[in-house]
């Protein structure tokens, strides 16, 4: 079971909120479709709360070109692009208040890879990172690991985050818990972290 760290706060520097990939492509999936309301719900709450405690607050998006120099690995091999700039899919998800919030735009699950997310947090003298939105044992993983790899205290949010597969979610966040020492906690705590 993945271990609960809410107390963390207090041996913490500063804090900033991390919204990964809420876009309307990740939400074609029946299952994130159908957790699209309440995900989007605990992302807002999280942002609301991170701006009254005025957190530095970042949205990462996955956004991939026509012309295949963006495509990972598997998007060349079955020939099949994903997420295009400029389209419906590559849109932040209906309801979520991410308008006039920084923005993070990266082509790999990783926040991290490629972009100069570590440089605009360490700029903000961030040492502690809140991770919300999809997919849980995809792009929300790959950015934690990543920002452990970078120095960076990392708590996921239980409520705010959300995968395609359940089983594949919860032992990702256990590795994570346990040999990253990484927390995994509720919206509550989080608030508190981000205030």
């Amino acid at each position: 079971m993945p271990r609960s760290d809410a107390s963390a706060g207090s041996e913490r520097g500063r804090v900033a909120l991390l919204i990964i990939d809420m876009q309307n492509a990740f939400f074609e999936d029946e299952v994130l479709a159908g957790a699209q309301e309440a995900l989007v719900g605990a992302c807002n709450a999280l942002i609301d709360a991170a701006q009254r405690g005025r957190a530095p607050v970042l949205v990462a998006r996955t956004e991939h070109l026509p012309d295949r120099s963006t495509w990972t690995v598997s998007m060349l091999d079955d020939d099949q692009g994903f997420i295009f700039r400029g389209t419906h899919q590559a849109d932040a998800v209906e309801g979520l208040r991410v308008g006039g919030l920084e923005t993070v735009t990266k082509t790999r699950d990783s926040a991290f890879f490629g972009t100069d997310l570590a440089e605009r947090l360490r700029g903000y003298g961030v040492e502690r990172l809140v991770l919300a939105g999809v997919s849980t044992h995809n792009c929300v993983a790959h950015t934690g690991a990543d920002a452990f790899a970078h120095d960076f205290r990392v708590s996921y949010v239980l409520d705010a985050i959300g995968s395609t597969n359940a089983q594949y979610a919860a032992a990702m966040l256990e590795i994570l818990s346990v040999e990253y020492r990484q927390a995994v906690i509720s919206r509550s705590e989080a608030e508190a972290l981000l205030t």
